[in-house]
This record gives C-alpha cells, sequence and structure tokens, in this order.
C-alpha cells in the first residue's frame, strides 16, 4: 500500500491570529517580536517582501521595513488557537502528528479506497479556514519530508499534491536549503564544493557526502532523492516537567535549598528547549520534616527562559516558605505546556541572551547537562552526580 503522508502548516499562524482580532491588520506588514533589542518571531508576507525574516533582530527588520507594526506578541491567544486547529484536524484523520504548535502531519495511507485522499485533504483545511478564520496551506506526497518541501513551495494558502512519479521532477531544481536538515552551516558547506540545487545533491556519491557530513550525510541523500520512511508519531499533549529533591538529612540551609531551585530551574528549561516546549505555569513544592506538603504556583509569560524560570521559582519559595521548619524535600514542576519550534520566548528575550541560551544548550548536549551553569545552582549539580 503506498503511503499518503499530508503536512499541514498554518500560514504566518501569530500574524493570521493577530489579525483574526483584529481586521485593521490585514494587508500591513506586520512583525510579531518583543523590543528593539528583541527578534523577530513571526511576520507577514508585506513585511517579508523587504527581506524580514523569523529570528532576525528587531532593530534590522525595521531598517529593511520602516513601516512594519511591531507587536509583542500574545502566546495564550496562540496557544488557545493551536488547540482549537488541533481538534478541527484530530477529529477528521485517523493518525495525526503535531510537529509544533502550528504544523501537522497526517497519515491517510489506505484512505483513498473511501475518499480521495487529496480531496479529504482539501475538506479538513476548507474546514479549518471556516471555523478558524486560519489560511492554512498543505501538500500530500508519499512521505514527510516531500510534503514538508512541497507545503513550503504551496504558501501562502496554497495546495499540491505530489505524486511518486513526479517527487524527483519537483525536488530536482530546488535549492538544497529547502530541505528540513539543512541549516545555515551545512548549506556553506554543501555550496562550497558546488552542491546547490537538490538535483546535484541526489548525484552524489553517498560515502562522499558521508565524508563531508558524517553520519548525516546518507540522510541528506535520502532525502535529496525523495526517500523518507519517517512514521508519523501520534499526538499527545505533554501536561508537565518536574524535579524533585530529597534531603538525606531534613534542612533549614537557605542558601543551599535556593541553589537547588536555581539548579533545579537550569535543568528544566534546558529539557524545555530540548524538546521545544514552553512552559506558562511554575510550581513550587515543598514538604517538611514532620512530612507536611505545601504547593504554590503562578502564571507567567510562556518561556523556556532559565533566568525566567529561575525568577519566579525562587520568588514561590520565599512565600510558600513560612514555618521556618527543616525542609525534607524541594520540587520544582513546570505545566501548561505549549509544543512549539520557539525554543525560547522570542518576545520577550534579547538577541544576546537567545545565544547565551544556544551556546550553552550546546556545550550540554555535548559534555553532559552539568558541564555549564549558574554558579548559584552549584548545589544542585553536585547533588544528581
Amino acid at each position: 500500500m503506498e503511503r499518503a503522508i499530508v503536512h499541514m502548516d498554518l500560514d504566518t499562524f501569530f500574524v493570521s491570529c493577530e489579525r483574526k482580532n483584529n481586521s485593521e491588520l490585514i494587508g500591513k506588514p506586520i512583525i510579531i517580536g518583543g523590543g528593539e533589542r528583541g527578534v523577530v518571531a513571526s511576520c507577514s508576507y508585506e513585511s517579508r517582501y523587504f527581506g524580514v525574516r523569523s529570528a532576525m533582530p528587531i532593530k534590522m527588520a525595521l531598517k529593511l521595513c520602516p513601516e512594519a507594526k511591531v507587536m509583542k506578541g500574545d502566546m495564550d491567544l496562540y496557544s488557545k488557537m493551536s488547540h482549537e486547529v488541533t481538534e478541527i484536524i484530530g477529529e477528521k484523520v485517523p493518525l495525526m502528528e503535531k510537529a509544533s504548535i502550528d504544523e501537522f502531519y497526517l497519515d491517510l495511507s489506505g484512505m483513498d479506497k473511501f475518499f480521495g485522499c487529496y480531496q479529504w485533504t482539501q475538506e479538513i483545511a476548507s474546514s479549518v479556514t471556516k471555523e478558524t478564520g486560519l489560511p492554512i496551506s498543505f501538500a500530500l506526497s508519499n512521505n514527510k519530508t516531500v510534503s514538508k518541501i512541497g507545503t513550503g513551495e504551496a504558501k501562502p494558502d496554497g495546495h499540491m499534491e505530489i505524486k511518486e512519479a513526479m517527487i524527483r521532477p519537483f525536488l530536482n531544481p530546488l535549492s538544497v536549503r529547502k530541505i528540513p536538515m539543512v541549516g545555515a552551516e551545512t548549506y556553506k558547506l554543501l555550496s562550497r564544493i558546488g552542491i546547490r540545487t537538490i538535483r546535484t545533491l541526489s548525484e552524489m556519491p553517498t560515502d562522499v557526502l558521508q565524508k563531508i557530513l558524517g553520519k548525516n550525510g546518507l540522510e541528506l541523500w535520502k532525502k535529496a532523492n525523495g526517500i523518507d520512511d519517517t512514521p508519523i508519531i501520534p499526538y499527545s499533549e505533554r501536561k508537565s516537567i518536574s524535579s524533585e529533591h530529597t534531603f538525606s538529612q531534613d534542612s533549614i540551609d537557605i542558601i543551599k535549598i535556593k541553589s537547588l531551585i536555581t539548579g533545579m530551574a537550569e535543568q528544566l528549561a534546558n529539557q524545555l528547549r530540548a524538546e521545544k516546549w514552553l512552559t506558562s505555569t511554575i510550581v513550587v513544592k515543598i514538604r517538611y520534616s514532620n512530612f507536611d506538603t505545601e504547593t504554590k504556583q503562578c502564571r507567567v509569560s510562556y518561556t523556556s527562559a532559565d533566568h525566567t524560570i529561575c525568577k519566579y521559582a525562587l520568588e514561590l519559595f520565599e512565600k510558600i516558605y513560612s514555618r521556618r521548619m527543616r525542609i525534607r524535600l524541594i520540587g520544582l514542576k513546570l505545566t501548561g505546556l505549549v509544543h512549539g519550534e520557539y525554543q525560547m520566548n522570542l518576545f520577550e528575550d534579547t538577541q544576546e541572551m537567545m545565544s547565551l541560551y544556544q551556546s550553552m544548550d550546546n556545550i550540554k548536549n555535548r559534555f553532559g547537562k552539568n558541564a555549564v551553569g549558574r554558579a548559584s545552582g552549584f548545589d544542585f549539580q553536585s547533588a544528581v552526580k
């Protein structure tokens, strides 16, 4: 049975949500982001015309498009709209994967005998737009890579079907940058040896690509040839992540306890970014020596930044710790998670802060989670070794 894999992507999702709330924004160049030192989280096609792109510093974006309206963004609104779209799609398909806050993969394999897969997908997209007012693009092929590339080519508010016989002709003339796993550095490396189109990449000997790109060389060659057996991962929303520490001896050492909370916040924030989550609720738990347990929580703007989570976690501890008794256990939990590609709170954090966290995450991924961190969180790092 031939696979039928659909990739669906909400067009300029954040911008579309804002325009749904305020029709006066329609047709105007819009930038969603935070402050002059922040970065672009999303932008309208009107601003993209001038060269504005996601993750670009706001200052640079405004130089390219001075007339653009900069909006801070509302993750609560975006999360609500994403949930609505997820429910609409989930009710109509046998298998769905939610790849990000605005991106979905559907497996319609075998459904052709009941209803044409392409026609079915068109009706799903129409339902999304009709019920939410949000434009959505999609592409249908026999695998995730080709469908995702197809959606990118169909945007904005477009759709296409790429039958098996048309996969190579469709991919060949496109830039290698269209392949999802090709980032800026990989593109520079490939360009230096004359590989700029997918056709050229697909014709390269696999052993040469493996020498240049390591284990990713073969995978990249497969994608260039339209080969991708990656399955659809059924969607399930994670509710929370947490960390707890039980003292070997009940403690009243407040400095040490705050250090543990800081370390927990760092560890959980790193996990959020690695798994591409943002949290909206922070919960602190303490268990006293007499086993009485208390918790306190607060709502925050969606984030995965250490400094934000640390700040609120320590404030919660100050409020909850009132008995001045020895503590047996301290815990930190992050809930109200939103799954998305934004590994940081792009509406609040500066470009410098983003670069710092990206560097720290790279170090932790390479040398271990305790390789780098705040000095104030050292007690937690020592406790978990």
